[in-house]
């Protein structure tokens, strides 16, 4: 504490005391004793021990290089011609390349700042383990980018050929759930599997693409239900790509996955922004298909792309009777309505 600091300097001050009177005291008191304290009251009065710790320290012999408050004498042409060389190099050399550099510096920081602060932000976001991550999809790609922030366990669609070859690499060194979209019964054993997995929370999170096909970065389609049944805690992420450098879309029903490879291979540059946003969770009395379209609603907003009600199934199926039938619905109500103002208009 501060006493015993003081204490301790007040010891020490008292040890010097007595060794320096010891060489003349022989008693209890010795008049030689005043010698002491006049030769210290002397020393504070010229120069005390405090004070000058508080101006920059002299050098005994001064060099040249640094500067003095001492006065100068003219000693020699020979150390005035180094002192104003001294002179010369330390303000018109040094000084402006330190000027210049304390100038670029500054700005660099003030734009580096600033660009950093546009940077997409929301990492605290991002899944946790025993979370579901859903984001909509474009592009195998999608989860590279993703994996670059951390480790998934994938739910998708099992593949053949060269993209077949890389799940099954895969599935040898994390736990994965692959299936067949045209088997009903493989949809309920993955609804099985992703609620046993999320309600283990040391396993990794779980990846998911709702929309179910690779849509082409302009809006966000239908998301499957069944990723919204099982519970848990959802993390949406928004995925979009610049298309100034390179399409990252992936068309399958035009091209195959060594064509798509080779078209990136001779893009640009792939450009991406990725944003983690908050958890999101099942609201009381809500079912899967509102929470489904209550996250979806959230990702396209923050990726700016359009909301589609439509199902992402369409690239590859015919459409569904029931839609037709939905959509002579509508138009026959409106019809209806559109009658019965017309009837009350008339008189």
């Amino acid at each position: 504490s501060k006493t015993n600091q003081q204490h301790q300097e007040h010891q020490l001050e008292e040890t010097s005391m007595e060794e320096e009177i010891s060489g003349w005291r022989q008693g209890c008191f010795n008049l030689a004793d005043v010698m002491y304290f006049s030769k210290k009251g002397c020393e504070a009065v010229a120069e005390d021990e405090v004070t000058r710790r508080f101006s920059s320290e002299e050098l005994v012999s001064w060099n040249l290089l640094s500067r003095t408050n001492a006065s100068l004498h003219h000693v020699s042409w020979q150390m005035s011609l180094v002192w104003v060389t001294g002179i010369l190099i330390r303000y018109c050399l040094l000084m402006p390349f330190r000027i210049c550099l304390a100038v670029f510096s500054i700005l660099l920081l003030v734009l580096a700042t600033t660009v950093v602060g546009q940077f997409p932000n929301g990492r605290e976001n991002r899944p946790q383990e025993g979370g579901i991550c859903v984001a909509n999809h474009t592009s195998p790609l999608d989860v590279l980018i993703l994996a670059t922030d951390g480790c998934y366990s994938l739910v998708g669609q099992a593949h053949g050929g060269f993209l077949g070859l890389i799940q099954k690499s895969c599935m040898q060194t994390s736990r994965h759930v692959l299936f067949d979209r045209s088997e009903m019964k493989d949809r309920h054993l993955v609804r099985k599997k992703i609620r046993e997995h999320i309600a283990d929370k040391a396993k990794l999170p779980i990846l998911i693409f709702p929309e179910g096909t690779c849509i082409n970065n302009t809006s966000v389609m239908m998301f499957k239900k069944g990723s919204f049944e099982v519970g848990g805690t959802i993390h949406p992420v928004a995925i979009k790509y610049d298309p100034r450098f390179a399409d990252a879309f992936w068309n399958s029903t035009k091209h195959s996955m060594m064509t798509y490879i080779f078209n990136l291979m001779t893009s640009w540059a792939i450009v991406c922004n990725v944003w983690y946003l908050p958890p999101m969770v099942k609201e009381e009395e809500e079912d899967a298909v509102h929470f489904a379209n209550r996250v979806k609603a959230v990702i396209a907003a923050r990726g700016g792309m359009s909301v589609l009600p439509w199902d992402g199934g369409l690239k590859r199926k015919k459409v569904k009777e029931s839609f037709r039938e939905e959509q002579q619905k509508k138009y026959c109500q409106i019809v209806i309505e559109n009658r019965s103002v017309g009837n009350g208009n008339v008189y």
